[in-house]
């Protein structure tokens, strides 16, 4: 089983318009939403290929029980720990035929930090693989992504960690096995501008797989020794809300099929790029279409970058 923690969960609201006019009124052509947070697309992305979950979150106010009842008529078996502040909403808004999102996130808390923590180790009883996404409220202390990871790591399981700044870097430290920062992440963490030299860098200064998405220029991954590139077949246009998401999905079914497959993650590479190519032809951030998949599948390309420094 994998086991999906989510410390900030949000209702996501995704408007889809013909074209945006931000200084004055825009049409809205649909709208969906639906319970979002990094690890709540994880979880739903993994639950639509059939992979078991597990996911723990905080939720609170009205808009935590939306977030109940969205996870559950979605048929994901979670865990809910209430919290005093109401679980933040985010709004996204996707023009037709643009390559680009505008998305705006309410700020977050919680103040249930302890019995999320309780909660966690408690779900880790019969877990494969654990997976830590996104942003952390104000609530969390200072080592709570640590701390989570330590649970894991405790347990011989491989931890899966999609963070950024100083919790990228706790996670890091606390023995995280794989870790997934976006490009501007990588680069804000190491202060190197360049994906391969500071994936690298980072992999050699924890022992940890570095996975580092580039958009639609695909990942870069980094070992202790080697670095691997891996692309999708052609530049999808879609909203690429979510894909993140998706491909960290790719990389925790790897991680369940071999523990040790950040150790050697080409064919995790394979599928993990190929889910987030398909979330990107998704109209719905944090989903994938299972008949996509398997078509960019046939696509993706990793290779070994010879000579990286």
């Amino acid at each position: 089983m994998i086991l999906c923690v989510c410390p900030n969960p949000a209702v996501d609201v995704t408007y889809h318009v013909d074209r945006l006019h931000p200084s004055g009124t825009t049409r809205v052509r649909t709208m969906t939403e639906r319970p979002g947070g990094k690890a709540v697309n994880v979880a739903r992305v993994l639950h639509r290929l059939g992979e078991p979950i597990r996911l723990v979150a905080p939720a609170g106010g009205e808009t935590g029980d939306e977030l109940r009842r969205g996870l559950d008529a979605a048929g994901l078996d979670s865990v809910l720990v209430p919290s005093g502040p109401a679980t933040r909403r985010t709004v996204t808004v996707v023009e037709s035929d643009a390559p680009g999102v505008m998305t705006l996130v309410e700020p977050a808390a919680i103040d249930c930090w302890p019995a999320l923590l309780a909660a966690v180790e408690q779900g880790l009883e019969g877990t494969d693989v654990l997976v830590i996404g996104g942003s952390v409220p104000d609530g969390v202390p200072d080592d709570g992504v640590a701390a989570l990871v330590s649970a894991g790591r405790r347990r011989g399981l491989p931890v899966l960690v999609d963070a950024q700044g100083p919790w990228l870097l706790s996670a890091l430290a606390a023995g995280a096995s794989v870790v997934k920062p976006n490009a501007h992440e990588l680069a804000a963490t190491t202060g190197d501008d360049d994906p391969v030299r500071a994936a690298r860098a980072l992999a050699r200064a924890s022992a940890a797989t570095v996975v580092a998405s580039l958009g639609e220029d695909g990942v870069i991954a980094a070992t202790a020794t080697s670095v691997w590139e891996a692309r999708p077949a052609a530049v999808l246009v879609g909203n690429p809300t979510g894909a993140g998401d998706a491909l960290v999905a790719g990389l925790a079914r790897g991680l369940l099929r071999d523990p040790e497959s950040g150790e050697h993650p080409e064919r995790m590479l394979h599928d993990a790029v190929a889910l987030s190519a398909a979330a990107v032809l998704s109209p719905e951030a944090g989903d994938v279409d299972p008949t996509q998949h398997a078509a960019q599948l046939a696509g993706v390309v990793v290779r070994t970058l010879d000579g990286a420094r």
